[in-house]
């Protein structure tokens, strides 16, 4: 799907110099916001137009919004102006990248689906809407002649000769450039955005980028893009504690909120990809209307949304195969391990026919080693991670 999205964004010229807008890129726009918000605009199903008030006014809107990202209930009017940003801001960005379509009447804006594959690519999850903008912002950069600035400072990391000073005659650079050629005139707005572009940037190129606005002593990883999340390594906690002991009851809930919205995201998808039982066995005649956890939520909570760790299956296979007698806190191993083949032939399958769109075999080995206690390479093929798992599971009995 990233080859498909590369070539569609080359038949557009982004080069901010002609176009003057430095609302390609903005302070929401981190991955987990623009999946959020595309997810937004595909359970709003517009038929046509709509605008930034009609996703305000979706229940769906409203209801996960304060959960997931422990922001004030949008039916507070006080929030209001946030609540714009939070939702203008990536529909601006997603404009810009052609996969909407925008027209100004008036003061508001109109926004319409122009590239519906793209647009659902980035609202699956939050590690597309970061390929996506990966491959957007290099777009931008390289149309706009600034990329070239940025591979070299990638190559000092690279060769652990970057310097502060490196940092800042990049940040100073991007600056003059933005303020040269858009209406943003305000360099603490510039520093903002370009946060969003070189952690982006240096995630995928596993190198240092910026924190509280200096140069960061870290490589930058995918979770470190994240918008409002806590950044535990600015924790003010004692060195004995540990994290979750430092966690207070709100960072608590406002996780458990998160992670049932990604858990019942994950089964509103699998619902929606896979018509059938992926088990192809003597009970799976019959409508697939279950989702089935192969490892189950309550013990591995932390691979609870993975896609790949959830499974469609019928009634029967549901409550009398993986869960015996239809005690559902009762884990059938034999059957999870057939579930788990089964499994891994739709992954591989998916990945022939639309790549990454839906699953990766990096997140599989994941929910195998986490449900298994297992150590599996992830350079292992299909066909070895299937000898793998049956190897493991007979060592079990």
């Amino acid at each position: 799907m990233i080859q498909e999205i590369t070539e569609y964004l080359n038949q557009y010229d982004l080069d901010v110099r002609k176009t003057g807008d430095a609302r390609f890129m903005d302070q929401k726009c981190t991955p987990d916001v623009v999946c959020f918000i595309a997810d937004c605009i595909l359970n709003l199903n517009p038929q046509g137009e709509f605008t930034v008030q009609d996703i305000w006014d979706m229940q769906y809107f409203i209801k996960s919004a304060s959960a997931i990202f422990g922001k004030p209930s949008p039916r507070n009017e006080t929030a209001r102006h946030e609540y714009d940003k939070f939702i203008q801001q990536p529909l601006r960005m997603l404009a810009y990248a052609h996969v909407l379509s925008i027209e100004k009447r008036g003061a508001t804006n109109y926004y319409s689906i122009e590239n519906l594959d793209i647009l659902d690519f980035i609202a699956t999850k939050e590690r597309n809407a970061y390929n996506f903008l990966y491959a957007y912002i290099i777009k931008v950069l390289a149309d706009s002649n600034m990329l070239r600035h940025f591979e070299t400072f990638k190559e000092k990391c690279k060769n652990n000769t970057v310097t502060k000073q490196d940092y800042r005659e990049l940040k100073d650079k991007y600056t003059r450039f933005i303020i040269g050629n858009t209406a943003i005139n305000g360099m603490v707005e510039v520093y903002r955005i370009f946060t969003k572009i070189i952690n982006v940037y240096a995630a995928e190129n596993d190198i240092r980028g910026t924190e509280k606005g200096r140069l960061s002593n870290y490589n930058i990883t995918f979770s470190d893009l994240m918008y409002n999340r806590k950044n535990w390594r600015d924790t003010d906690k004692p060195k004995a504690q540990t994290r979750q002991e430092a966690a207070t009851a709100e960072d608590i809930r406002q996780q458990e909120e998160y992670d049932a919205y990604q858990v019942t995201k994950a089964m509103n998808l699998l619902r929606k990809i896979q018509t059938e039982s992926e088990v192809k066995d003597q009970y799976a005649n019959g409508d697939a209307t279950q989702v089935h956890h192969i490892f189950p939520k309550s013990e591995f909570p932390a691979i609870a949304h993975y896609l790949e760790n959830l499974v469609k299956l019928t009634a029967t296979q549901h409550y009398t195969k993986a869960h015996p007698n239809n005690r559902t806190q009762i884990i059938n191993h034999d059957y999870q391990l057939v579930c788990l083949l089964a499994k891994s032939q739709t992954i591989e399958l998916s990945l022939r026919q639309v790549g990454e769109k839906y699953y990766r075999k990096e997140s599989f080995i994941v929910v195998i080693n986490t449900g298994l206690n297992a150590d599996l390479n992830f350079s292992l093929t299909f066909p070895e991670i299937r000898t793998e798992l049956r190897h493991l599971y007979n060592n079990v009995a």
